[in-house]
């Protein structure tokens, strides 16, 4: 593929630090849509031309795992997620794709590249999150942490019929968007006891569902303890290297409060991004205006030290190839 637009990543970050294994020397990026340059020969429904989006996460679809249904698992822990990981990503002005015909989705005219691009993570993991917490219609869930994902949990939430939506961030600007994108209720851990501001909202009974979009030790636990009994906690947050993680033993039921922890990695393939850009299309969410920067390939140094050094206020990082 010819890069033609891509995102910056808190995961770059991560990898560089080597939050998955030790840091190779491999190409970053995993979140961009381009033009088919060339294909292989095995491939069918693909052609040079085509405007495509790629899913961060890229299985192989023959793998034991995606036979299993869990595709994004093919080839070993995390072997979905190929790139910058295992081959070189999408930070260059061409880069490859593996199984083409299953990974790769076409965009309609009517999406515009900066649109589509949030297709490859920010909508699939967020939306992921909402998904995996078996949210009743009506029901209540809390998102904790309102970065691009969690944002993108808030909406999905929405989108999975949630009744009461609770953001729990507390940068303004982040507020405001969490808002933008389907929160009802701000809690702010700065200002304010978060179990004890979560229960009073649901009457004292805890959430259906908790979303943990951060991947922090308290975090997690904040998430536990304001599950009620019988609600699930789903986890998208990337913890980091040297990070763990605790259960807080009364608050699970000492083990038996049937609280439900899912757990998953970025839903890729075709079918996964046409389904996200029919929900772009439907005009459902915009996940643009969480683009809070702009830059040139050229400028891709400066680009990626204020998504890493979360300079200006930066929610999500843009670069135009």
């Amino acid at each position: 593929m010819r890069t033609t637009t891509a995102l910056i990543c808190t995961s770059d970050s991560h990898t560089v630090s080597g939050g998955i294994g030790p840091r190779t020397n491999l190409t970053l990026g995993h979140e961009a849509v381009g033009v088919v340059h060339t294909v292989g020969s095995e491939v069918r429904n693909i052609r040079p031309g085509d405007r495509v989006v790629a899913g961060a996460i890229t299985p192989d679809w023959g793998d034991s795992a995606s036979q299993n249904g869990y595709p994004s698992q093919s080839g070993g822990p995390l072997g979905g997620f190929k790139f910058a990981n295992s081959k070189d990503g999408v930070f260059a002005e061409y880069f490859h794709v593996n199984d083409a015909d299953a990974n790769l989705a076409k965009i309609p005219d009517s999406i515009p590249d900066d649109l589509a691009v949030y297709c490859s993570d920010m909508l699939s993991t967020g939306f992921m999150g909402a998904e995996k917490g078996n949210i009743p219609i009506g029901g209540t869930v809390a998102v904790l942490a309102q970065g691009p994902v969690g944002l993108m949990a808030t909406a999905g939430a929405r989108l999975c019929g949630a009744g009461l939506v609770i953001g729990v961030e507390s940068v303004p600007d982040r507020q405001k968007l969490a808002r933008t994108y389907g929160a009802d209720e701000i809690v702010d851990f700065t200002r304010e006891d978060v179990v004890s501001r979560v229960l009073e909202l649901t009457g004292g009974e805890g959430v259906d569902t908790a979303i943990e979009a951060l991947g922090a030790d308290a975090t997690f636990r904040t998430a536990v303890k304001i599950t009620k009994p019988g609600g699930t906690v789903s986890n998208v947050g990337y913890f980091g290297s040297g990070e763990f993680v605790h259960i807080p033993r009364v608050e699970w039921g000492v083990g038996m409060a049937d609280k439900t922890i899912a757990t998953g990695l970025c839903p890729g393939g075709k079918l996964r991004m046409e389904r996200l850009l029919r929900v772009l299309e439907g005009r459902r969410v915009d996940p643009t205006h969480m683009t809070t920067h702009e830059f040139s390939f050229d400028d891709m140094e400066q680009a990626f030290e204020v998504s890493d050094k979360k300079l200006d206020d930066v929610v999500k990082v843009l670069i135009r190839f």
